[in-house]
């Protein structure tokens, strides 16, 4: 083989590389986007749920009281 030769083929393995980094690239791309749609969705969900929890604290502290209140009176 010559100079070439071993040139060209450095040239194809470089840019076969170059090419799978793209596809890499685009791929974590694709993930992390996603992955950022799940994380926000998510604290959504802990948000609507943390509300629901304090809701229903509030709810039976209200139901203790009124409980106490009819203890008290009897």
């Amino acid at each position: 083989m010559n100079d070439n030769d071993n040139e060209s083929m450095d040239l194809t393995a470089l840019e076969a590389r170059v090419d799978e980094l793209i596809r890499t690239i685009n791929n974590l791309k694709t993930e992390n986007t996603a992955l950022r749609s799940q994380q926000e969705n998510l604290v959504n969900e802990r948000s609507t749920l943390i509300e629901k929890t304090e809701q229903a604290r509030a709810r039976i502290e209200s139901m203790i009281s009124r409980l106490r209140a009819m203890e008290t009176r009897s």
